[in-house]
Order: C-alpha cells, then structure tokens, then sequence
C-alpha cells in the first residue's frame, strides 16, 4: 500500500485559518488513522473502521486534516480533548478528472460553526486546481444540514439510492450530488 498523499489534489496543506479554536488544513497520513476512527464514532451513526479508513491512503486517494493550530494556546471543549489536535477531514478520490468525496467528518460540538464548509472549500478549491470536471458524492437523505452546505457551493442532486443507509428500524436513501467544474 502506498501511504504518501497525493499531492496534487490537496494544496497549500497547512493553510491557516481564523477561527475559534485557531485551526490549520493538513495532509493527513497513515499515523492518523486511529483518531480519524475516534472522530468517525463520534460524529457518524456508522462510523468507517479503522482498516476502511487506513485503505484511504492509496495512491487515488487524499486525506485532509482539520488540526488545531500548532500556535495555538485556545481552550478546548472535552470533546476536543478527546481527539486530541484532529477536529476534522475529508477524504477524496481521484480518478483521471473526477473527484469523489467519500467522506467528510466533523466533531460534532463543531458542526454548524463553519468548519465544515471551511473543508468542504478546500475539497473543491483542490479539485478545481486538480483538473478535476466534476466533485461527486453522495448524502444521507436526513442530512438536512450537509444537503443544504452542498447546495450552497452548487451541488445538484443527480440521483438516488434507494435504501442505501442502515437506519434504526429500516433504511434511507443516498442522494447523489454533483459539482460541475469549470477550468480557472
């Protein structure tokens, strides 16, 4: 297995940004992966295990990291402390010119507070540099607030799979989403 991170898709990977906690955007590698697992129980119903998350670093694929700043002297919440320095990521597929997201996770005492959409812009800032025509990905019906970040950057929805998600007493669908590309 090849474990660098594919540099052409994630750029400037330790971009920092204001905010509270102070964060940073960087690649992330294989010694990441247990508190990616950490982040996924604590965010997801269905967390990916640590073995589909550590597949993650092929050569296809991106991993991006939402870190507290190494600056940093900010108080954090317990939930923080739990994951240590990791808040977030992101990871991406690239095959030839097309991107899929296949997974974007948050802790969750930061969701709504605009680090999601300060990854979700990095994934399509990084594809558009990529050379990338479309960003995919795919949503849980009942993820109101993920479906209207993705409508907010343009996403269209492009299909359904029925079914797809294990919920509590049944299942819900995917809807497939899409972003058009257009060259810089």
């Amino acid at each position: 297995m090849n474990t660098s991170v594919n540099d052409n898709l994630f750029v400037e990977p330790t971009t920092q940004f204001t905010a509270n906690p102070p964060v940073e955007l960087v690649a992330l590698t294989l010694a990441d992966v247990p508190q990616m697992a950490l982040l996924e129980s604590m965010a997801h119903t269905h967390p990916m295990s640590e073995g589909n998350l550590a597949d993650s670093f092929g050569h296809l694929y991106s991993v991006l990291g939402l870190k507290l700043s190494t600056d940093s002297n900010a108080n954090v919440d317990a939930d923080t402390e739990l994951v240590e320095e990791l808040l977030g990521f992101a990871i991406v597929q690239q095959i030839i010119d097309e991107v899929t997201l296949l997974d974007i996770c948050l802790l969750p005492s930061l969701q709504g507070k605009g680090y999601g959409k300060l990854l979700l812009n990095a994934v399509v800032t990084s594809a558009k540099t990529s050379g990338a025509v479309v960003l995919m990905l795919e949503v849980r019906e009942s993820n109101v607030a993920a479906r209207g970040l993705y409508q907010k950057f343009g996403f269209i929805e492009s299909g359904r799979r029925k079914g797809y998600y294990l919920i509590e007493g049944g299942k819900e669908d995917a809807i497939l989403m899409d972003l058009a590309i257009t060259p810089e």
